[in-house]
């Protein structure tokens, strides 16, 4: 039994090693593509490094590089956080938040990537690269949030702008109900007067017509004597 226990430890170990450089092969392959700029191929070899061992840093580390240049930064994102949680050297770790802080800067997301930057700092202090990138993304932050204040500003002026033409506009509406208002009293006042002069008329129509009536039976009812 000990010896059968030997074997396969050394059948399990050349496995493990037979894997490991088919692994290598790989990742190998996968760079070539890479320098290539044909990420997408390159994708697909450090995705099959992968199949049997989806915790191996190089390959996720390639990976999320080739996702990076394919501008698909918040898978990259994903693959370099699941890189930290697993804990690296600090070589790795500064390598890996360095490349994060990267992916947060395309996406414009400054603060995080100060922050991932000086992660990175914190595992290698003397990396040139992150210090100026650190660098480059305060600056764009301080100018981020200074575009910021004035576009507040200016949807402040904007909406106060909108809300004094809403207020020119009701007052308009309102004074032009209000003369439409008094253009329709004046013609009801004006159709009043009319009304009263038309019957006035009438009245007076009727006085002349019972007058000439009256006159008609007067001369109606007069002898007129013959001359004979």
């Amino acid at each position: 039994m000990k010896y059968i226990y030997i074997i396969l430890s050394l059948l399990l170990s050349l496995s493990t090693n037979i894997y490991a450089q088919k692994q290598i092969k790989q990742i190998r392959k996968g760079n070539k593509l890479y320098k290539q700029k044909k990420y997408k191929e390159a994708e697909v070899d450090y995705l099959k490094s992968l199949e049997k061992n989806n915790k191996y840093y190089k390959g996720l580390f390639n990976l999320s590089d080739a996702l990076y240049k394919q501008e698909r930064y918040k898978e990259s994102d994903s693959i370099l956080q699941n890189i930290i949680y697993q804990s690296p050297d600090k070589k790795y770790l500064a390598n890996t938040y360095h490349n994060l802080g990267n992916s947060l800067l395309k996406q414009k997301k400054y603060e995080k990537s100060i922050k991932a930057y000086k992660n990175a700092l914190r595992n290698n202090p003397d990396d040139k690269d992150t210090k100026y990138n650190l660098e480059y993304a305060k600056k764009y932050l301080v100018k981020q949030q200074q575009q910021q204040k004035k576009q507040n500003k200016d949807n402040k002026n904007n909406k106060d702008k909108q809300k004094q033409q809403q207020n020119k506009e009701q007052q308009k509406k309102k004074k032009q109900q209000e003369k439409k208002q008094q253009q329709q009293s004046q013609a009801q006042k004006i159709s009043k007067k009319d009304a009263e002069r038309m019957l006035e008329a009438l009245k007076q129509d009727e006085k002349k017509v019972l007058k000439k009536v009256k006159k008609e039976k007067t001369t109606s009812n007069t002898k007129i004597d013959k001359d004979w």
